[in-house]
């Protein structure tokens, strides 16, 4: 009755074993590269964010090609929703995630064009855009990879059940219709192993005939049986730090994952930002040129006019004339330099380049109030400068990121990526994975001295040739048993792979360490790149601020002066150009200087960003890195 128990119990323990679906097994991957990524989150940056890969049942990418309508070959442009059942795929048969992505709450619906700041499509790119996309599958993936290598200590429990069926012909029997006997075996097999940290190997298994024992069937064979094992390595292979190695890389590189993933959220932000000022700039640009335009065709108007009442020589309207065709052609150029900005912004979205979207108008007058603290200028009269005693003219070099104040703050910089920079203090944890893994080769070369042993446990078997009655089938006896003790030595006379590998993983220390220092200068000659960058945007800033009043000046003196009819209608054209590329200049600095600032932010490892694409940026100029803006009059 016991073995029938034990018997009963091995089946139902395969039977449940075997009654997951692919759902079960997606659950279960899901929850727990969960639990990988939120625990060392928590490690590398204090916090935890939920991080879902799947794509929502509704976005705004299938909204805006549903409202308006747009162009499509095949119905997986909607989404993994859309994709009608066939022969390879189920909709209804796999976990889809439902609901809708946070973006969707810029769109009302409907077939006008949708209306978005640089806080939308930052959240709209966190949510359709494919590189971002991957790269977070990527960490996914890297969890995945990290529970395999983490289940190497673990408790293993395997099972295996297998069936089968004989049918056997006795040839002894001399008859009309030939004798045949058939057999039916099933069989359950239950295996547990564990590996412990330092490097004890023990393994122990339970097999038993299942269909004879709850049947008492004796035709076939039948019975259990037990065995164990151990293994105990007590010179190479022994240790906590030889044997968890490919697991202790494994939680490392997943630590560099996260850690390279913060920082790609970083350069994320900033590319998303840079796209959308790049579209600001070159609608405001286009503005600039359609106002140029019609500045010209006003004034050719009025040359005209003048030409007509012997006012003005007909060369200087045929001057006028065509400075109009070649304004409109610059004016058509910008037009069309906006739309295909406007394309290329909408793919870094990851939106149909077709659907139709617009920036808004208030984000320009936000960032002119946001560099206003640079520009608040008063244009003073020119200075003529100082001369030294030998005639020559005096320069005053700019800013140094060697000397003054320009390198206190460079030097306070740096310090902050120091501390801040998650990628960077990688490359220095890797100078300690190549120490370590040099340990581990070293261990490679002593001589190996195992002590293993086995026993086994068999019960009684009974066969058709041997029908006993009174057999306790298939029961396990403590006294029928066989103990099998085993010593292996391998003396460190051959050892020339493990030779070369301990030379290689010295190399390798000295490769990381150089990797180290170059990381470490790649990282100054960034920062003192950014400070340089930041310090010439701040100075283009206020030059092309001061040349775009200089230039507003003159093309109202000179519209003075065609009124009165005294204007050279070269210069008055000259003036009008070189208005239009001051504000086009003033607009790309401001842009500029922005984006310089934020790559600061981003290189300094300041910039908290959220999986979600919301930011929060520090206060530069509180942290000693970025100095006030500088108001008054500028010669």
């Amino acid at each position: 009755m016991r073995d029938k128990t034990i018997a009963i119990f091995i089946f139902l323990l395969l039977a449940a074993e075997g009654c997951k679906n692919a759902q079960d097994y997606r659950r279960e991957a899901d929850a727990t590269s969960k639990a990988y990524l939120s625990a060392y989150q928590e490690q590398v940056t204090g916090k935890v964010e939920e991080f879902d890969i799947e794509t929502p049942a509704d976005t705004l990418r299938r909204r805006l090609m549903l409202d308006q309508q747009l162009r499509v070959n095949d119905p997986a442009s909607f989404g993994i929703r859309d994709i009608p059942t066939n022969r390879y795929w189920r909709a209804g048969d796999r976990l889809l995630p439902g609901g809708t992505d946070e973006s969707l709450a810029v769109w009302s619906g409907g077939t006008n064009a949708l209306e978005i700041g640089l806080v939308d499509a930052v959240r709209i790119a966190a949510y359709n855009s494919p590189a971002y996309k991957a790269r977070k599958e990527s960490l996914f993936r890297t969890a995945l990879a990290m529970d395999l290598e983490d289940d190497t200590f673990r408790t293993i429990f395997s099972s295996t059940l297998s069936s089968s069926l004989s049918v056997n012909r006795d040839p002894s029997e001399r008859r009309a219709v030939a004798n045949h006997s058939v057999s039916h075996d099933e069989s359950g097999r239950l295996q547990l192993s564990r590996k412990f940290r330092n490097g004890i190997r023990v393994t122990g298994s339970i097999m038993a005939n299942l269909a004879g024992m709850l049947t008492g069937d004796t035709r076939t064979a039948w019975g259990s049986s037990a065995d164990l094992s151990i293994s105990i390595p007590l010179l190479r292979g022994s240790g906590e730090l030889v044997n968890t190695e490919s697991l202790t890389q494994a939680q490392r590189d997943f630590v560099y994952a996260v850690r390279d993933f913060e920082q790609y959220k970083r350069t994320f932000i900033c590319q998303i930002e840079s796209a959308y000022l790049s579209l600001v700039l070159a609608k405001r640009q286009q503005q600039n040129q359609d106002e140029a335009f019609r500045r010209v065709i006003r004034s050719t108007r009025r040359s005209y006019r003048m030409s007509e009442a012997s006012r003005m020589s007909q060369s200087q309207f045929e001057q006028a004339h065509q400075s109009e065709l070649s304004s409109k052609a610059s004016w058509i150029a910008s037009c069309q330099n906006y739309e295909a900005t406007k394309d290329s912004f909408k793919m870094t979205l990851g939106l149909p380049p077709d659907a139709r979207i617009e920036p808004r108008e208030n984000d320009l007058a936000a960032l002119e109030s946001y560099v206003a603290d640079f520009v608040d200028l008063e244009v003073a009269p020119y200075d003529m400068g100082k001369d030294d005693e030998q005639g020559r003219i005096v320069l005053e070099d700019p800013d140094s990121v060697d000397d003054g104040d320009l390198k206190a703050r460079t030097d306070r910089a740096i310090e902050i990526a120091f501390s801040n920079r998650l990628d960077f203090v990688s490359s220095r944890d890797a100078v300690e994975d190549a120490q370590r893994k040099l340990l581990v080769a070293e261990d490679a070369l002593r001589a190996e001295v195992t002590l293993g042993a086995s026993a086994a446990n068999f019960a009684d078997t009974v066969g058709p040739s041997s029908r006993r009655s009174g057999v306790d089938h298939g029961r396990l006896h403590p006294r029928d048993y066989s103990l099998n003790p085993l010593l292996t030595v391998d003396l460190p006379i051959e050892r020339r792979s493990e030779r070369n590998s301990y030379r290689n993983a010295l190399i390798s220390v000295e490769v990381a360490v150089r990797a180290y220092q170059q990381a470490e200068d790649e990282l100054k000659s960034t920062i003192r790149s950014d400070m340089r960058a930041m310090s010439q945007t701040k100075d283009n800033l206020l030059i092309q601020y001061l040349a775009m009043n200089l230039a507003e000046r003159r093309v109202r003196n000179q519209e003075i002066l065609l009124q009165a009819g005294r204007a050279d209608m070269t210069v008055m054209l000259e003036a009008q150009d070189s208005l239009v590329s001051a504000k086009n200049s003033l607009y790309a600095a401001m842009v500029n200087y922005k984006n310089q600032e934020l790559a600061l932010q981003r290189d300094l490892g300041l910039l908290e960003v959220s999986v979600n694409g919301t930011w929060k940026e520090a206060d530069l100029v509180a942290l000693g890195v970025v100095e006030k803006g500088r108001k008054g009059k500028r010669e």
